[in-house]
């Protein structure tokens, strides 16, 4: 079973379980955002490729509903967009491009570690955790030369 199969499958027990149905347009939403971190205007111009009917106002109203459902991460990389990647099955961080808005994903194996020794060390419960680190990507140091 392919990953989007399975992302279809599972997305659809989800929506069902709330009483609702998985659209084509919901499915094609889900299809994009699985493969980056856009925000609703990149999905909007994506979608409108293969549904030209579509509007925008059914793009945000449908990453609203998915991520009520826990189906995607809304993430804040910068003040004026939010976007959206499908909910991670583990835990991974994000390397930013000033440049051109790339983002890279990337696990960290020292991380949990940390984790436990700060929830240790601080008394605290650590319920997330977001690293986002900023810098430029190789083809943005290159033009920056």
């Amino acid at each position: 079973m392919t990953v989007k199969t399975k992302l279809l499958k599972s997305s659809r027990r989800i929506l069902n379980e709330s009483g609702l149905r998985m659209t084509s347009q919901r499915a094609l939403i889900l299809g994009i955002i699985r493969h980056g971190h856009l925000d609703a205007d990149e999905i909007y111009r994506q979608a409108r490729r293969k549904q030209s009917r579509l509007s925008l106002s059914t793009v945000y109203r449908t990453l609203q509903l998915f991520k009520k459902l826990g189906l995607v991460e809304e993430l804040h990389f910068d003040e004026a967009h939010h976007h959206y990647e499908v909910k991670p099955s583990s835990e991974h961080h994000h390397l930013i491009c000033l440049g051109c808005g790339k983002v890279v994903e990337f696990e960290c194996s020292l991380s949990p570690k940390v984790q436990r020794d700060l929830a240790r060390q601080n008394n605290f419960e650590i319920s997330g955790v977001e690293i986002r680190m900023t810098g430029y990507c190789a083809q943005c140091l290159q033009k920056r030369k």
